[in-house]
């Protein structure tokens, strides 16, 4: 399944997200992406604590492909892009893009895997999460 829609997330940078030099340190632009992530879920009112709580599932980064084109700074403002690639039966296959005036500074492959959150073995997808999913 692959859809051509996608999920936009703002950030603004902060001093605190930037080296000495002002650039946005590397490992920051992957929790920008991790945020953008939960915002896509909740987006479908898919709530992580509940989903780990009732369904007894997690969403875990299973691989991450990420190219650094161009460095962000302090106080810019950037959108991360959430877009679907691929939903399998226990893993989605996303691409996250972030962007600063639709000039590209990071782009990712990313795939999250659907694991039980007790035994931290790999789980498929609940039908109706899918669905959600599928919408995007």
């Amino acid at each position: 399944m692959v859809t051509h829609l996608s999920f936009k997330w703002s950030v603004r940078i902060y001093f605190e997200d930037t080296d000495s030099g002002g650039v946005v340190y590397h490992s920051n632009y992957l929790k920008f992406m991790e945020r953008a992530r939960t915002e896509w879920l909740r987006s479908l009112n898919l709530n992580q604590a509940d989903l780990k709580k009732k369904d007894k599932i997690m969403f875990v980064v299973a691989k991450v492909n990420i190219d650094y084109k161009k460095a962000a700074q302090f106080n810019d403002a950037l959108d991360i892009e959430t877009s679907v690639d691929n939903i399998g039966a226990s893993k989605v296959d996303l691409t996250q893009n972030i962007m600063k005036n639709s000039e590209l500074y990071t782009s990712a492959k990313v795939s999250i895997a659907c694991i039980h959150s007790e035994t931290f073995k790999p789980q498929r997808i609940p039908k109706l999460i899918k669905q959600q999913m599928e919408t995007l």
